[in-house]
């Protein structure tokens, strides 16, 4: 990543290295997926993206459903902390594929190394729906957030 002009991330660097020797030395020829790459800001509260982001979304395809859930984490809400919690699904409507994802939370770099395995593997939002949640956690909100934003309106 660092040397070729893509993205420069170390990480990304080691997964170009790793696709180059399975396609020279290994018999299992692959290419580098720069589409779902994911990654943080380890800021306060740190900042996780994966996949499209929705205006790249409603490009790409015809019709998307956008999912978002904003809340004061429980761990937080006990000891009065003002804390924000931000999750956001972007979903392509017909096949209902998870193509994007969004967190701005304080776990945002372990959330977001997850909703990547998601993404990469193809999961649609049915199989979040289908997923029991780990109570008390803020990732839980993933697997039941259940109303879409309506669609923007056209000028």
């Amino acid at each position: 990543g660092d040397v070729i002009g893509k993205v420069a991330l170390t990480p990304v660097a080691i997964n170009e290295g790793h696709a180059l020797a399975d396609t020279l030395f290994g018999n299992k020829p692959r290419a580098m997926d720069y589409k779902t790459i994911p990654t943080a800001v380890f800021s306060q509260p740190a900042i996780g993206h994966c996949g499209l982001l929705e205006s790249e979304a409603r490009e790409e395809y015809k019709e998307v459903d956008i999912y978002k859930s904003q809340f004061t984490p429980m761990k937080y809400t006990l000891g009065g902390v003002k804390h924000k919690t931000f999750y956001k699904l972007i979903v392509e409507r017909s096949s209902q594929k998870i193509v994007g994802a969004h967190v701005l939370d304080s776990d945002a770099g372990e959330v977001i190394q997850l909703l990547g395995v998601a993404i990469k593997g193809g999961l649609t939002k049915q199989d979040f729906d289908s997923t029991v949640g780990v109570h008390p956690t803020s990732a839980e909100e993933l697997v039941t957030m259940r109303t879409k934003e309506p669609d923007p309106v056209s000028n």
